[in-house]
């Protein structure tokens, strides 16, 4: 049976978001789904995975809340569980921008559905931006979008600053993995005086599910937070594997590389590794052989399939 892997978000406001994490983790675990789920003041988000029936019931128990019953999700399929454990954490932002005056909830820039999102590229002012990290950007986008280079969101306020302006780059349009980054990425444009910011409904995830490949403006793999590492255009496991101490995803030859040690280092981070982290890593990586070997699950293989968390800002 497939499992069934759904990304999800909502800016909406929780002020009881604290009382809702057990109850939520309960029901989680109740019908054996896992993933990481993000709750704070402002919404929720997060990817989960499990079968069509568990994952729908958790669904209708989240969308019970009225304050969550317009909640979205993006669904793609995998063959088997993409996850090792569920859990829900508690945040200050359930995507981290790092400024508060930022509120999607109070602003946000103009959704555009994926069907219309190619109309909109094809204006010769709009100034096409990914405001995913670099890693991301790396392995897939959209044909002529802008990749600022950013290693984690929280740098996007400082890039705007840099390379935008109002004045010049009247019409501004963004995207992300699954639309979230985008919701407070646009907040933030309106709030620096940009007119007019566009951003795709539902992310890059959304698009490949409803855009047929053959007229599709999207180049490469999109990058997921999960073991997967990517998907391809029709939302199935992707080409890249992923390096297991700087997570950042690799391709068949960076595998063949001298700098890649499974578990220890690969051509992206080899020279920003000590020798101390470099032991550390090779030892964790014996453990988690050990413990496969022996068919037990050791501690350390959870830290080896999750991004880093200074940059899983979220969908």
């Amino acid at each position: 049976m497939p499992i069934v892997v759904a990304a999800l978000y909502k800016f909406v406001a929780l002020p009881d978001y604290q009382s809702l994490r057990e109850p939520l983790l309960e029901q989680c675990r109740r019908h054996g789904l896992k993933g990481t789920l993000l709750l704070a003041e402002e919404g929720i988000n997060g990817t989960v995975a499990g079968t069509r029936e568990a994952l729908d019931t958790v669904l209708a128990w989240l969308r019970a809340d009225s304050r969550l019953a317009d909640l979205e999700h993006k669904e793609s399929l995998h063959d088997e569980q993409p996850f090792l454990r569920m859990k829900v954490k508690l945040k200050r932002e359930i995507v981290t921008m790092g400024v508060p005056q930022v509120d999607p909830n109070r602003v946000v820039g103009t959704y555009v559905t994926p069907d219309e999102w190619d109309g909109v590229l094809a204006d010769p002012e709009v100034t096409l931006i990914d405001t995913r990290n670099d890693y991301e950007c790396a392995i897939g986008s959209f044909r002529d979008a802008v990749d600022p280079g950013i290693t984690t969101f929280r740098d996007f306020p400082a890039w705007v600053e840099k390379n935008l302006d109002p004045g010049k780059n009247r019409k501004v349009a963004m995207f992300c993995t699954g639309g979230i980054r985008c919701e407070k990425a646009s907040s933030y444009l309106l709030e620096q005086g940009f007119d007019e910011v566009f951003h795709l409904k539902g992310g890059i995830l959304k698009y490949l599910e409803e855009v047929p490949q053959e007229s599709s403006s999207w180049e490469g793999e999109c990058f997921v937070f999960d073991d997967r590492v990517a998907v391809n255009h029709a939302l199935e496991r992707g080409s890249y594997d992923q390096c297991f101490a700087c997570r950042h995803p690799i391709s068949d030859q960076d595998l063949k590389s001298p700098d890649y040690v499974r578990g220890v280092s690969c051509p992206h981070c080899i020279n920003q590794q000590s020798d101390e982290q470099r032991e550390r890593f090779a030892e964790r990586q014996r453990q988690v052989d050990l413990a496969k070997a022996r068919g037990e699950q050791h501690i350390g293989e959870a830290s080896l399939i999750q991004p880093h968390p200074e940059r899983a800002e979220g969908l």
